[in-house]
């Protein structure tokens, strides 16, 4: 018997939370609380929002950009876009004008819908938007009388006023675009990543899957990570497809706000950077008693490796799962995730090396393919101990950038990830750095990420940030920049002596700087491009004493 060919749509998934459990809550939080509405209502809205678009012309295919923050009405137009057929065009809030002018140019944006505080930074670029017709704006607690020269512009409940609350979703193929995400890359211009229906569509089933982040309508969800970067990591079309309960954050991304919500609302489930979970623990420990996790289960952190002692610091005071996972934009972005319990011979095995595992990469979600690679593409034995460059390939993976030929990239249907690492013999990945972000010293390698790590677990020490120093003999040595638990006071002799007593003596920072912060990237990583190009421009140089004794 012949089974029905029916396209992998998102539309056909996306109005399903509604359809099941159409009373429960999407929340945004605002200057003095929270707006709430239903599932429901948000279906509707979606639905409104669609022929409000197709009557400013938007047609299949056509990118319709977004610059907003997390919540309900970012949600509907990714609902809204998803379902017509239109490309939603996920601008970065905190990019430069330069970037997202050559952005919305380079993608042809026909409309924006921005959030209302967001307004000034896209009025600067009024005249480098040609591409624009009309701007959507949506308002939200304390933006209400806004005004703007921008393109046309339309208050985003006037536009969708009096709109059927039911749109008919076209049949298209389903290799049709989706959606389209701007890396912020750190040369050249950014670098675009399109998603298809059907990549995002078998992206969101394993995304449910129990072995991966095992998502549930019984979850409650906050979205920390911004729905602008890889599509908010998929967990908006995930969490619209089985009816969970969804918590977002707006602007309001400090640790003490994050904290608030996850106690008012019943957290079950987050997601986010490991500086976000960082500032959180912070904040737990000056008042446990005051602070109910309870409905607290796991924690998906990205981006970034999390230290391993801020993941057992999270299972044994809160008993919260951290799930570290490995992805990128160009991998939309699910690839290897890592659990407790990852397979059943691990039931049997000790906490503590329960707890190794997870502090590393992962394992490889199915569908994907992953492997380590010698500099003429050779793979590489699977031992834990060699390191090579990490190339994936599958159904959702970039295989191109969009109108942007970059064959360095790509080979033979694999992406050149840019990551560098290695695979034990459980098959675990194991992230040693990003390439540009290794200390090339004497002839050897210097994992940054290792001695971050390393150095965070110390009694007193928030944050670290390892990156590479010219140096006259040895070609490159590391420097550590540190920040410091408030009230807390480690000397950088005791940082040394603790890296000691992990890694070998060449292998040591030259130097241990005290900082008041680290910048960031727009996504939450740590901007070592920043930190590197502020050392320059102090005029930094390394200690003589300490550069001598590398070899």
């Amino acid at each position: 018997m012949a089974m029905q060919q029916t396209p992998l749509l998102m539309g056909f998934i996306l109005d399903r939370g509604a359809r099941i459990a159409p009373n429960e809550e999407i929340v945004t939080a605002t200057e003095t609380g929270v707006r709430r509405q239903t599932y429901k209502e948000t279906r509707d809205r979606a639905h409104q929002l669609a022929h409000a678009l197709a009557g400013a012309g938007v047609e299949v295919g056509d990118r319709v950009g977004t610059f907003m923050w997390n919540g309900s009405r970012h949600l509907e137009a990714y609902h809204a876009c998803a379902g017509m057929g239109a490309v939603l065009h996920t601008l970065n809030v905190r990019l430069s004008d330069k970037d997202l002018a050559y952005i919305i140019d380079h993608a042809q944006d026909k409309v924006i819908i921005a959030d209302a505080d967001t307004l000034p930074a896209l009025e600067v670029l009024k005249d480098r938007m040609p591409s624009v017709e009309r701007v959507i704006v949506a308002t939200e607690e304390g933006f209400e009388g806004w005004q703007t020269d921008l393109p046309n512009p339309i208050d985003y409940e006037e536009f969708i006023a009096a709109q059927p609350t039911h749109y008919d979703w076209p049949i298209i193929d389903e290799n049709s675009a989706l959606g389209l995400c701007y890396t912020s890359g750190t040369t050249g211009n950014p670098k675009g990543v399109e998603y298809e229906h059907r990549s995002q569509y078998l992206h969101t089933m394993a995304q449910c899957m129990t072995d991966s982040m095992a998502l549930s309508a019984t979850d409650t969800i906050l979205g920390i990570v911004p729905m602008f970067h890889a599509m908010g990591w998929g967990i908006p079309w995930s969490a619209l497809m089985l009816g969970c309960k969804q918590v977002m954050p707006h602007r309001f991304m400090d640790p003490a706000r994050l904290l608030d919500l996850i106690v008012s609302e019943g957290v079950t489930l987050s997601a986010g950077v490991p500086t976000i979970w960082q500032g959180i623990k912070g904040l737990y420990e000056a008042k446990p008693d005051e602070l109910d996790l309870s409905n607290l289960t796991r924690l998906t952190c990205g981006g970034s490796s999390p230290p391993p002692s801020l993941i057992r610091w999270y299972w044994d005071t809160l008993g919260v799962e951290m799930i570290q996972g490995w992805g990128m934009t160009e991998t939309s972005p699910l690839a290897t995730l890592s659990r407790r319990v990852m397979k059943r011979s691990q039931l049997s095995i000790s906490e503590d090396e329960q707890f190794e595992n997870v502090a590393k990469a992962g394992q490889l979600m199915p569908g994907l393919e992953l492997d380590i690679f010698d500099e003429e593409l050779n793979r590489l034995p699977h031992d834990g101990e060699t390191v090579g460059e990490i190339l994936i390939r599958g159904p959702w993976i970039c295989s191109e950038y969009y109108n942007n030929p970059q064959p360095e990239k790509f080979h033979e249907g694999w992406l050149i990830t840019g990551d560098v690492g290695k695979i034990d013999p459980e098959e675990y990945l194991i992230i040693s750095d990003r390439s540009k972000d290794l200390v090339k010293s004497g002839g050897e390698w210097i994992s940054s990420v290792d001695l971050e790590n390393h150095i965070v677990a110390l009694d007193g020490i928030a944050q670290a940030c390892v990156v590479a120093h010219p140096h006259p003999k040895w070609d490159e040595r590391p420097v550590a920049l540190v920040v410091l638990e408030p009230g807390k006071e480690v000397t950088s002799e005791t940082v040394i002596e603790h890296c000691g007593t992990a890694f070998a003596k060449w292998q040591l920072p030259d130097d241990v700087l005290y900082v008041d912060s680290i910048p960031l990237t727009s996504t939450g990583k740590m901007d070592k491009k920043i930190v590197r190009a502020d050392l320059d421009a102090q005029g930094y140089e390394l200690p003589d004493l300490r550069g001598q004794s590398a070899g």
